[in-house]
């Protein structure tokens, strides 16, 4: 039997995101650290514009960050 150990990520979904989709993008970025558009849309199933959508109005929104095609939370 192996053993796997549990990580926790320590950050709250800001009470401004009302979309599920929004506060998915949110979570998955927090969790991976950073990610790219590609990604998010591969791992989470969602199409090119909406991710851009989304990813778009969370950085208007102070929530996220990018830098060289990359996305992370802004601290």
């Amino acid at each position: 039997m192996s053993s796997q150990s549990a990580h926790s990520i320590d950050f709250t979904i800001p009470t401004d995101l009302e979309s599920a989709r929004a506060k998915l993008v949110f979570l998955y970025v927090g969790a991976s650290g950073e990610t790219t558009i590609d990604q998010l849309c591969t791992d989470l199933g969602i199409k090119k514009g909406t991710a851009l959508s989304i990813t778009g109005t969370l950085r208007k929104r102070g929530h996220l960050e990018r830098t060289d095609g990359r996305f992370e939370l802004v601290d």
